[in-house]
């Protein structure tokens, strides 16, 4: 045993908060040419019309996916074996090949290059139902198709590259989106990967970090960074790479906590070259291709937690109706109880929450960028909540492997198995924190369009003053607009029934929190961005207030259109009294905090302050440095990059 020294590690890359910032927000889609439910929202505005009617898929869409979701349904039941995927940590080539039969690479990729052409609806159906049997396929299928080639390059590429790329996407190649660095995660502007002008290609050099599908991926998504030059802008920029190119290494196959069957590994690039029409976009366009992507691919991961979510509450109910204590089934003791109607409520509200902003995506009328942030990061806090209260259902089942149980001669519920899955999604493709402030961000650009030239300490007196003249036009006319409002009135959004106090509610609660956003904006100023609890509990509000308007918009569409109208009003229901207790608690820690002792202990900690606290146990970690070096160079490590044929 050793202590790793925190001097140790390869030289980092400096950069101030002011450029990391700019980066960052370079990248951002700036406009906003559509509505946006969400964001409207967070100013206030409750505009329910741009979500109810629920919008519903096209008859042929439907059948379409419901015949493929009938499709994989049987694969999975007969073709996939979620115990060996767990045992051996790997999913079998067999299994790899049988999806490929299936199309299941080419979910979300036109027919007319070789796909199924689903919707995102069903998309995200077919991968929380995939997802329920075994994670580990869920996110091999959501990496290649959410975020790998097909989704950038439908968006993004040229003719030629559709022509190319696409076909194999859609029923052979595997692909991988490679952005993390071994010292970069959300922190772009640091991005070390090069990318050399060299003639008619770029020479790529660096190394990349959790190449979810790397191991085995035979397209990669690079992103890496042009130098400027003449005839070069330069800037981070997009590359389709081929997998087995000359001087790509993949280093190392990653394991971790849950997801043992993910290929994910540490790749490394030297001197590889890249022809430039493999190019997507513009030099320069990398993180807005980035985040572009991400808008409707952040929905694939809470789709899967909604599968995760389905399968908890099955399981509770049928453990909590035989398993029995003190004469009666444990699901009848009230502490019990309480947990499996959280896992019912918040089930029925994920999946509206996902369901309607898939539908959305579908219809391209809505700009959904906030909403899918929201649902990835309410979806991921929501389902590991679930699966850990059912862990808790079971008891020291709960805890116990499958494998053991059925051993000794249980039922093999892989419970421990699925809150170890889960646990990666409050970090995948954003961490809870870093989309408190994406998400954030996007809640008071309205604000920063207006007056963000008043705040900024290096905008010019001139230009403060035509700050202020936006600023105050803007705000005679939107201040006005919080003080009431239909939440306010008791027959307002009667057509609801008994959900229509929960949607007074959320009208109410959505100008309060405007009213909150622009007195903390008044405030605090140019340091808003550095009150981060302050900005997550707002983005938490935020989400609960859109999470609630879901589940009744959904009440009401299956009340209209189905039979199970009336327990889907009870859900509803239920999931708001819930989320109304959270959302108090909410408003309330948005003044009253521990958020200035929390720094002053931080700040003491970084000192030295507490060693003394430390004192008493031993540490177990191995020796070596925090963060593994990652200077350019050839590989010195054998290649155990493999190819699914």
């Amino acid at each position: 045993m050793s202590v790793p020294s925190p001097e140790s590690g390869p030289p980092r890359a400096k950069v101030s908060e002011r450029e990391a910032r700019q980066v960052a927000e370079a990248a951002r889609e700036q406009d906003w040419r559509k509505p946006s439910f969400a964001k409207e929202l967070f100013l206030g505005r409750f505009r329910l019309d741009l979500i109810h009617p629920h919008p519903v898929p096209a008859e042929d869409d439907a059948r379409r996916g419901e015949e493929f979701l009938a499709r994989l349904r049987a694969f999975c039941e007969t073709e996939v074996d979620p115990a060996r995927i767990e045992r051996e940590a790997r999913v079998p080539d067999a299994t790899v090949e049988g999806l490929k039969r299936l199309g299941a690479l080419g979910m979300k990729i036109d027919p007319r290059y070789g796909g199924l052409g689903l919707t995102q609806v069903h998309y995200n159906k077919a991968l929380a139902l995939v997802g329920s049997v075994s994670p580990a396929i869920g996110a091999l299928l959501s990496a290649h198709q959410s975020i790998g080639v097909p989704q950038p390059v439908k968006i993004f590429g040229t003719q030629e590259q559709k022509d190319r790329f696409l076909p194999r996407c859609a029923r052979t190649d595997i692909s991988a989106f490679l952005l993390t660095e071994p010292d970069v995660g959300s922190d772009p502007a640091r991005l070390a990967t090069t990318a050399v002008p060299d003639g008619d290609a770029y020479v790529l050099d660096g190394v990349k970090l959790w190449t979810t599908n790397g191991v085995v991926a035979d397209l990669l998504v690079v992103m890496a960074r042009v130098p400027a030059s003449e005839g070069h802008p330069g800037g981070i920029t997009a590359f389709v790479v081929e997998a087995d190119s000359a001087g790509i290494t993949v280093e190392h196959r990653n394991a971790f906590m849950g997801l043992r069957g993910i290929e994910n590994g540490v790749t490394r690039f030297h001197r590889v070259r890249v022809p430039a029409d493999r190019r997507i976009g513009p030099e320069g366009a990398g993180l807005k291709i980035a985040l572009t992507t991400l808008n409707t691919g952040r929905l694939s991961l809470p789709a899967m937690c909604v599968g995760a979510g389905k399968w908890c509450l099955k399981i509770a109910r049928e453990w909590s109706a035989v398993r029995e204590q003190w004469g009666r089934p444990v699901a009848l003791h009230e502490a019990v109880g309480a947990k499996i109607s959280y896992i019912a409520a918040t089930t029925f509200a994920l999946e509206a929450l996902v369901d309607l902003s898939s539908q959305m995506a579908d219809e391209d009328r809505n700009d959904i960028r906030i909403e899918a942030a929201l649902a990835k990061l309410y979806g991921s806090e929501a389902a590991w909540r679930i699966a850990d209260e059912l862990v808790q259902i079971r008891g020291g089942r709960g805890y116990e492997t499958a494998e053991s149980l059925a051993a000794r001669g249980e039922r093999a519920v892989p419970a421990e198995q699925l809150l170890r899955d889960l646990r990666i999604n409050r970090i995948f493709e954003g961490s809870t924190e870093i989309m408190h402030l994406l998400i954030a961000r996007e809640a008071v650009d309205a604000h920063l369009s207006v007056a963000g030239d008043l705040i900024d300490p290096d905008t010019t007196l001139a230009d403060k003053a035509r700050a202020g003249v936006r600023a105050g036009g803007f705000y005679a006319r939107w201040l006005p607009g919080l003080v009431a409002g239909p939440g306010q009135l008791p027959t307002a959004y009667g057509e609801f029934g008994e959900l229509a106090t929960h949607l007074r509610y959320v009208e109410r609660s959505a100008r309060k929190l405007a009213r909150s956003t622009f007195y903390a904006m008044s405030r605090w100023q140019g340091r808003m961005e550095t009150k981060q609890g302050f900005l997550g509990r707002v983005v938490d509000i935020g989400a609960e207030l859109f999470a609630m308007s879901a589940a009744c918009v959904r009440a009401e569409h299956l009340r209209a259109t189905g039979p199970h109208g009336r327990a889907a009003y009870q859900l509803a229901d239920t999931f708001c009294r819930q989320s109304r207790l959270r959302v108090e608690e909410l408003f309330t820690r948005l003044w009253s905090h521990t958020d200035d002792l929390d720094r002053k202990v931080v700040r003491a900690t970084l000192d030295g302050a507490y060693t003394w606290l430390e004192e008493g146990v031993l540490d177990p970690s191995g020796d070596g440095p925090w963060i593994a070096d990652a200077t350019p160079g050839p590989s010195e490590r054998e290649n155990v990059h493999r190819r699914i044929r």
